[in-house]
């Protein structure tokens, strides 16, 4: 967990992520990036510099068989309060407007559900697991299918909701974060999506893996490329 707790804690500072007094809700659906996220964030408030609270928020999609129980036990297990908020996007998205794409549909009224939740109990800040490797996928994916170059942002504000979003894993690639479920037996919930692991997304996390594998060394120059404030710089 020294490394993990090493690259949160410098994505942290060089964003400026997090400052006295925050209220943080952790966006935790179950899968291994939110997981480890919560328990790496407890962590650090052992040790930040700054004082803030933590919270879990899971939105309950409403998919047959999600389990809620082992992210609740989870959280208690770590000290960590554990809020749910039970919708009916499943139900809008597949059953009443039978998407036949429906992933952009569910993700906004998945986002619109959590930044609910959130100021509901007053919060100020939203913390998701998102690492390098999300934050390369999603850059070709904007390439590839919207003719533009964008990517994750460390930090950005909704102006609508005065929510900020932070993502502390930016840092961290999805092998870090892999070996942390096996180290520290974090429990990972199955996602109950009809659609998981069918997506442009996979399609194009599949097709990264190919050409890391080809050409060493390059997802981390694509990442050292994201970061440069001389030329893309989007990041900062």
């Amino acid at each position: 967990m020294k490394r993990i707790l090493g690259l949160t804690r410098r994505c942290i500072q060089d964003f400026d992520m997090i400052k006295d007094d925050d209220k943080i809700g952790v966006g935790l659906s179950g899968g291994k990036d939110s997981m480890v996220l919560l328990y790496a964030l407890k962590l650090y408030q052992n040790f930040s510099p700054e004082k803030f609270q933590l919270e879990a928020f899971t939105i309950d999609l409403g998919f047959e068989g999600f389990d809620a129980s082992t992210i609740e036990k989870y959280c208690k297990n770590i000290d960590v309060p554990f809020n749910v908020k039970k919708t009916n996007i499943k139900n809008i998205v597949f059953d009443v407007r039978k998407e036949k794409s429906p992933c952009s549909l569910c993700a906004n009224m998945r986002r619109g559900a959590i930044h609910n939740a959130l100021k509901e109990k007053g919060f100020n800040k939203l913390a998701l697991g998102h690492h390098g490797d999300d934050a390369v996928d999603t850059l070709f994916l904007s390439m590839f299918y919207e003719g533009r170059i964008n990517t994750l942002s460390p930090k950005s504000f909704l102006t609508k909701k005065e929510l900020y979003v932070i993502r502390p894993f930016l840092y961290l690639s999805e092998k870090d974060i892999k070996n942390a479920v096996s180290k520290f037996q974090i429990p990972v919930v199955k996602n109950p999506c009809y659609v998981d692991k069918q997506t442009k997304r996979e399609e194009i996390h599949i097709l990264l893996e190919d050409i890391y594998k080809k050409i060493p060394g390059s997802r981390n120059n694509i990442l050292t490329a994201i970061k440069n404030k001389e030329e893309i710089n989007l990041w900062f």
